[in-house]
């Protein structure tokens, strides 16, 4: 898309915002620390436009993987602090991750400004055909009687802590088995190497359509509309805090406060679209509106609670 077709943008999809004087000056670099074709990629190109469109600047995506995050950090850090460099990341990198490794190159509170929240994902527990288990509580008298295995994307992973929260909360031991990431963890399941996952919800959904796998409850607050009989975790019986799967809108600590603002209404503009809400629920994606204060107050729950969870566990991996 040219800077011509995106200047057009206001009058087709999001209004244009009030602006803080001389910012944005330039293209907005949006960092993202995952790939081409993951859940934080799709919601970066999916607010691209009507993000460009209120701020009458181009807003360019910058896929940085590697290093769990540390390489799109790193190099937001190295950018000019004048709100021009963001960053699209996740719950793991600033409510999981300072409490998994001793040592990290980046301080959540020191390093960040918090700009907006953007999606949530619910999560899903599922298990093989082979394991013949079909229910929640099914699952944990079967934990309490044998030997059972669960797959995740890899230790410290927001699929590896939700059933580790799980087992704590239903007082059951499983085998943990890490795999290199989510799809392999999943096709595990499907053939019967594991008991039992909780990915995130769009990752599992062909494969509980397909009958490949048992889906057993939503690790959500509310049940997804693609599948309205399914219950969440504590409709199935379990209190259980629920995995988050949010992205956030984040840059350098001390960011210019109007550029915070004049960002965040963008970004909050983008979410109230309705072609952007439909297409991040086809992806099971979540809008988040909010300020940048309601999502400092999330990241702070999060990872007080996961947190305390994590240390209590013993799940430090670095």
């Amino acid at each position: 898309m040219n800077r011509r077709t995106l200047l057009a943008l206001p009058l087709l999809a999001a209004p244009a915002v009030a602006r803080a004087q001389g910012f944005p000056s330039g293209p907005v670099r949006m960092l993202l620390p995952q790939a081409p074709g993951s859940s934080n990629d799709m919601v970066a190109r999916i607010i691209q436009d009507p993000v460009s469109a209120a701020l009458r600047q181009p807003v360019v995506v910058e896929n940085r993987p590697g290093a769990n995050g540390a390489v799109a950090i790193n190099a937001l850090k190295q950018a000019r602090n004048d709100g021009q460099t963001i960053l699209l990341t996740g719950v793991s990198q600033l409510a999981f991750n300072p409490h998994l490794y001793r040592s990290l190159p980046y301080d959540v509170a020191r390093d960040f400004t918090v700009i907006a929240p953007c999606t949530d994902t619910p999560f899903v527990l599922i298990t093989s055909k082979r394991s013949g288990i079909t229910t929640l509580p099914a699952l944990i008298e079967a934990a309490k009687g044998r030997d059972l295995s669960f797959s995740s994307a890899g230790n410290g992973n927001s699929t590896h802590l939700a059933m580790e929260m799980l087992c704590d909360r239903a007082g059951v031991r499983m085998t943990h088995v890490p795999y290199p990431g989510t799809a392999q963890g999943v096709t595990a399941v499907i053939t019967g190497e594991v008991d039992a996952m909780i990915p995130t919800f769009g990752v599992a959904f062909p494969h509980i359509q397909s009958g490949a796998v048992n889906a057993l409850a939503v690790v959500a607050t509310e049940r997804v509309p693609q599948m309205p009989d399914l219950p969440t975790q504590a409709e199935a019986g379990l209190d259980v805090p629920v995995m988050p799967g949010w992205f956030a809108m984040v840059g350098l600590a001390g960011m210019p406060a109007q550029a915070v603002e004049t960002l965040n209404a963008a970004i909050r503009g983008a979410l109230a679209d309705e072609t952007v809400q439909r297409r991040l629920r086809e992806q099971f994606l979540i809008p988040l509106q909010g300020s940048a204060s309601d999502m400092q107050a999330r990241l702070d729950r999060e990872s007080a609670l996961w947190g305390e969870f994590i240390r209590r566990r013993n799940l430090s991996i670095g």
